[in-house]
Formats: structure tokens, C-alpha cells, sequence
């Protein structure tokens, strides 16, 4: 199949997004695919267009070109605005129309908030992952944390805090420690823990660095585990205990920062409660295909959801590639199950 592994964009996340991108470009490809890689924002030159599929570029260059023009992205998106040019980069459209599939290897802002999957949707191109309704509701954290209540799954007591409307930790009936972190990032992106309430300031200030609108949560202390699902059906769980600090985007992303285990060492009716909510949350959120669940469980085993993730990382260090491995699933057969499993909702 002729496949785009739409990667990039403007997010925090970018780069993330790109090893993403890499890592599944090359799968796809050993998988006998003609996949391509391509920046969702930069886009291609009309000179490299014709024949794109039928050429192996170096992708790991291309990679390496794209990271390197994160450092001036702010300068581009400054540069397109004021020409009125649209979001999607040159030929993006054009190319994605002309593949089989778009794998969808873009993480945070204009890739898991169902933008793109909701134009695509319009413009007839089959995509990899849930749709843009279920991608909307699992990347806004307030509107997941409200379906969660709303539907009797457990998640930490928490408040959605907006810049003119800071007010004292009291008024929202929350007590120190707290997690502060923006309602619609990932990859733990200005996200705190806050002890004191100078800690409490400084958490706030951070989290507006990205957006206007963040999340106060109740922190909960325990093990944190996660849990792919795939068309509805739970992976063997993981978990993940950060040698120091917290789960943050260092820990997530720097080989050695953490220590998972896989399957987790749980009991029996552990592992059933978490695996059955991780499902509800899927079915809770309207998503389809696959996902992954974030959860916390303290040490009265209680259990707590923090998150889904509508495109799950797919680097070295990433979560789900571990857990498929746990079923015997290589790396390069997970990349062809998710194409085929996406396929399947368009039939």
C-alpha cells in the first residue's frame, strides 16, 4: 500500500511526533509498504512530489532535517500567517489523497484534538486511529474528567482552572499536593506537582506558558500503570516507576529514566478492574480502533484514570510497543495491525 506517515506539526510535541513518524516509517516500509514521511505543517516541495512513493529516500536524514527546523518554527508559523496560508504544508493534501492510508504518527495540538481527522473525514482520506469526535473528547482534559465522573469511572478530584479565574485552592474544596497541568497537552508538557503553595504559584505560571486553561487535580500516590486497548480488547498492562521525579517528559522520552515492567506484577483481580475500566474508558470517550489508558492505583488498590492518549507514542521508550511485545507482537506487526485495524471503519 502507498502510505503517508503524517508527522510534525506545531505542537510541543513535535519532535516526539517526528521519532514517531521515523520509527513507523521504517516499519512500514520493511512491511513491503511504500510509506513516506511527511511534516504535516512543513509539508513537500512540488520538485520532490512526482514519483515520491516509488523513491526510498533516506528517512532518518529527513528526520534529522525536520528536527532541526523546530528551532525555527515559531518564525514559520509567524511567516504563513501573515501570507494567509493554511495549515496543512505544500502538497500535504494532495499526497494524502493519493495514499491508501494516512498513519497518523502526530501527537498533541492539530493532531490528536480531531482538527485534522475531522478534514480528513470531509476530504475522503482514510486515516489511522479514532475519529475526530473521540480524538475532541480524550484530548480535552476537562471533558474526559467530566464523562469519567459522569460514568462512574474513578479519577483524581479536580477543577479546571482559567487565567482570570485563579483562586485559592480552597474555593475549589482541593487540598495540597496537587497536579497542574494544561487541559489539552501531553508528553506531561508543563505539568507539576505542587507541594506548598509557592510551589502551587509556580505551577500555574508554568502551565499558562502553553495554554490559557489548565487542570488542578488531587494528587494521588501510587503505581502508574498504562494500557493499550485495540479494537476494544485491553493489552497486558505496563507499568511505570520514574527512577526519579515523576512521569515527565524527560523520564518519558530518555532511555534508562524509568523502569517498566510488563506485564505489571498484579493480582489477578487487579489486573481484571484495571483492564475492564481501561476498556469502559475507551467506550466511554466514542473511541474506535486503538488507544492507551493512564492510570494510578494507591495503596489500598483503589485506581484512578488520569488519561487516554488517541495516538499513543511509537518510539523506543514508547508504551504500547512494550505491551504488544508482552503477547509476542513485534514492533513491525503492531505498525501493520493498527493500519488494519483503522482500515476496518471504513468498511
Amino acid at each position: 500500500m502507498k502510505i503517508v506517515v503524517l508527522a510534525g506539526g506545531i505542537s510541543t510535541e513535535r519532535d516526539v511526533s517526528i521519532v514517531t513518524g521515523t520509527q513507523v516509517c521504517h516499519a512500514l516500509r520493511r512491511n513491503g509498504h511504500q510509506a513516506i514521511l511527511v511534516d504535516v505543517y512543513v509539508g513537500v516541495d512540488d520538485d520532490k512530489v512526482s514519483g515520491i512513493f516509488d523513491v526510498e529516500d533516506d528517512i532518518d536524514a529527513l528526520a534529522a532535517s525536520l528536527k532541526e527546523m523546530t528551532k525555527d518554527i515559531d518564525n514559520l508559523k509567524h511567516r504563513k500567517c501573515e501570507a494567509g496560508n493554511e495549515f496543512f504544508g505544500p502538497n500535504v493534501i494532495s499526497l494524502c489523497k493519493q495514499a491508501d492510508i494516512v498513519f497518523m504518527a502526530l501527537h498533541g495540538e492539530n493532531g490528536e484534538n480531531g482538527k485534522i481527522q475531522a478534514a480528513f473525514d470531509l476530504l475522503s482520506i482514510k486515516y489511522s486511529g479514532t475519529g475526530y469526535l473521540g480524538s475532541a473528547l480524550a484530548m480535552d482534559k476537562s471533558l474526559s474528567k467530566q464523562l469519567f465522573v459522569e460514568n462512574g469511572i474513578p479519577t483524581p478530584k479536580g477543577v479546571l482552572v482559567s487565567k482570570d479565574n485563579v483562586k485559592n485552592l480552597e474555593n475549589f474544596g482541593i487540598k495540597l499536593p496537587v497536579v497542574v497541568k494544561p487541559c489539552c497537552g501531553g508528553s506531561s508538557v508543563g505539568v507539576s506537582i505542587a507541594t506548598t503553595d509557592a510551589e502551587y504559584d509556580e505551577a500555574l505560571c508554568e502551565a499558562f506558558r502553553y495554554e490559557t486553561d489548565v487542570i488542578v487535580e488531587e494528587y494521588v500516590k501510587g503505581r502508574e500503570f498504562s494500557i493499550g486497548v485495540i479494537e476494544g480488547e485491553a493489552l497486558p498492562i505496563i507499568e511505570i516507576a520514574p527512577i526519579e521525579g515523576f512521569y515527565d517528559y524527560t523520564n518519558k522520552y530518555v532511555p534508562g529514566k524509568t523502569k517498566d515492567t510488563c506485564p505489571a506484577v498484579l493480582t489477578k483481580e487487579q489486573t481484571d478492574k484495571l483492564q475492564a475500566c481501561a476498556c469502559r474508558v475507551f467506550e466511554v470517550l466514542k473511541l474506535n480502533t486503538y488507544a492507551r489508558v493512564d492510570f494510578l492505583m494507591n495503596d489500598d488498590s483503589e485506581i484512578f484514570c488520569l488519561e487516554a492518549n488517541t495516538l499513543p507514542g511509537m518510539t523506543p521508550t514508547s508504551l504500547l510497543p512494550q505491551e504488544a511485545a508482552a503477547t509476542g507482537m513485534s514492533f513491525d506487526e503492531l505498525c501493520e495491525k493498527l493500519i488494519k485495524v483503522s482500515l476496518k471503519k471504513y468498511n
